[in-house]
């Protein structure tokens, strides 16, 4: 069944007989279609299927079944004044609380009334007050009323355009309480007149904040916020510096004079750029796109970690097992570096990020159980040995399991760093201890597990 209860809006000091006696004004009267009481002036059950039928709570409960009703019928707790008046799906109490709330919060401000009458919401109550009260041939429109604070910025009073607190918001105190009186003396009145020309000062200065906030339109704070997050970062580091001069000009001047601080901006950022296309030995345009091209791909190079496709393009031996007298680990990585950095250029190796240093591990627990190669990888890292020694026995024993352990395997099975991941499953297949593809391996993969 379905239950619609609306609350009683009465006061509760209220007198029964004057409510009583509202009732009668209406003249409106209800009886129990099953023990025919009146049940006018209390709480009756209406139902929602069968037609002007109601019952008092106690045949309710009892479950009395009258002609075409049923017990299990949908209902509707009514209460007095729940009738309608106007339209037939708004009760009178309903309508008091539509006059009460636009009363205490004026018109136009629907949330809050909604939420005073609690069964209507925002647009139902709009509609109603349009089409009841001002559409309404019998009755004369309500008197214009300041409009509350219900602006996106806080303390803003649209319908008055005023603030909740302006500026110098305590000046009316000093003069709320002057009085000239006629037995004032000449120095009292020249400071009571000091004082009167302070306020008007003041007032003159709430002016032109006013008139400086709505001749830019700041009150729209949406299409400004807008206009802010496309802004670039440096636009908005110029807009901050250069807001304070706003006041000193016209919002057209104002708007000029930024607009010609960021072409100069933009203009250095070029003449900047040319100047090092011109140290490069570049004289032409032309030649600047292939520059620009072969910059990226040296920054892309140095930033790759060690047995990577590109460090293997960029002349580093990255075999998949080391050979006897080969070089080692750490020996690749150095020699990896020292060709970066000695093809990168200037410009690719100051695009990159100063690296970490690495971790002191000497006299940390389970040092004693890598190799020389495996400690420089868990200082390059910053990975504590045992630590390292668990991701070792996870990844060994998946690919034991299944013959091959794929680099996605791997960073499912490590929750780590995928970069640091990475670079242990790369130092992995180098030393041969672990393959990507399937085959024979889960021996090796067990003796790397016993080291």
């Amino acid at each position: 069944m379905t239950v619609t209860v609306k609350k009683r809006k009465f006061q509760q000091n209220e007198d029964a007989n004057d409510v009583q006696a509202t009732v009668s004004d209406f003249g409106q009267r209800y009886h129990c279609d099953t023990c025919n009481k009146d049940i006018t002036y209390v709480v009756r059950i209406k139902c929602a299927t069968c037609a002007d039928f109601d019952l008092c709570v106690e045949c309710f409960a009892s479950g009395a079944e009258v002609r075409t009703h049923k017990k299990d019928h949908p209902y509707r707790v009514l209460e007095m004044l729940d009738y309608p008046i106007f339209e037939p799906d708004w009760g009178a109490d309903e309508e008091l609380l539509l006059v009460e709330g636009l009363e205490l919060h004026g018109v136009g401000n629907w949330e809050q009334i909604s939420e005073l009458i609690g069964t209507k919401n925002k647009q139902e109550c709009a509609d109603h007050y349009d089409r009841v009260y001002v559409q309404s041939p019998d009755f004369p429109y309500p008197a214009p009323a300041s409009q509350p604070t219900n602006h996106e910025i806080a303390g803003f009073m649209p319908g008055r355009r005023e603030f909740e607190l302006e500026f110098d918001n305590e000046a009316e105190q000093n003069v709320k309480d002057m009085e000239f009186n006629e037995d004032d003396s000449k120095e009292e009145i020249e400071l009571k007149c000091t004082m009167l020309n302070i306020y008007n000062t003041t007032l003159a200065r709430r002016a032109e904040r006013k008139k400086f906030i709505f001749d830019r339109n700041l009150i729209d704070f949406k299409r400004i916020q807008s206009i802010e997050k496309k802004r670039p970062k440096e636009e908005k580091e110029v807009f901050q510096k250069m807001r304070v001069f706003a006041k000193m000009m016209t919002a057209q001047d104002f708007d000029v004079y930024v607009d010609g601080l960021l072409n100069e901006m933009r203009l250095r950022q070029r003449i900047a750029q040319l100047q090092e296309y011109r140290r490069m030995g570049i004289t032409a345009l032309r030649d600047t796109a292939e520059y620009d091209r072969e910059r990226v791909t040296r920054v892309r190079i140095l930033i790759k970690p060690p047995g990577s496709t590109a460090s293997r393009i960029s002349g580093v031996s990255a075999s998949a097992s080391p050979a006897p007298g080969g070089l080692s680990y750490a020996s690749r990585s150095t020699s990896s570096s020292v060709y970066a950095s000695g093809s990168g250029g200037a410009g690719a190796a100051g695009a990159l990020r100063k690296s970490a240093a690495p971790l002191d591990i000497e006299n940390m627990d389970g040092i004693d159980l890598l190799s020389e190669n495996e400690r420089h990888l868990c200082s390059s890292l910053r990975i504590f040995p045992r630590a390292y020694i668990a991701i070792k026995d996870t990844l060994l024993k998946e690919y034991a399991a299944k013959g091959f352990l794929k680099r996605r395997q791997a960073r499912q099975l490590i929750k780590i760093d995928v970069n640091k991941t990475g670079r242990i499953f790369n130092f992995f297949i180098e030393m041969g201890w672990i393959s990507s593809s399937g085959g024979p391996g889960s021996g090796t993969a067990a003796g790397a597990a016993g080291q």
